[in-house]
């Protein structure tokens, strides 16, 4: 088989979720922030002040529990090379709407 260039593609996605239980979710984030590979000594924040900030912000806890890394790991010559996600509270953003149409409808 020819080697073939790899093809860029653009993967859009905007979850709604609930969240019953706040506490669950900033024991959650705060055990993948402590288990996370970061070089403490390197960082602004120590391990305590940043477990103290994630624990106050409920939208930045959410966020960091995203591992986009993940969506596609099973899959064989696919890489995640990079992202960009948030979390807010409320109705959808203005900056990202629903109501994208099908490349075939462009005209």
């Amino acid at each position: 088989m020819e080697d073939a260039k790899p093809i860029v593609v653009q993967l859009y996605c905007r979850l709604e979720i609930t969240v019953d239980n706040p506490d669950a979710l900033f024991e959650a984030a705060e055990r993948r922030l402590r288990s996370a590979n970061i070089d403490w000594p390197s960082e602004q924040d120590t391990l305590e002040e940043a477990v103290a900030e994630l624990r106050t912000d409920l939208e930045q806890s959410v966020a960091s529990l995203v591992d986009p890394d993940q969506v596609l790991a099973d899959v064989p010559g696919v890489e995640v090379r990079r992202g960009r996600w948030w979390a807010e509270v409320g109705a959808p953003s203005e900056r990202f709407q629903p109501g994208f149409r099908s490349p075939d409808d462009e005209t």
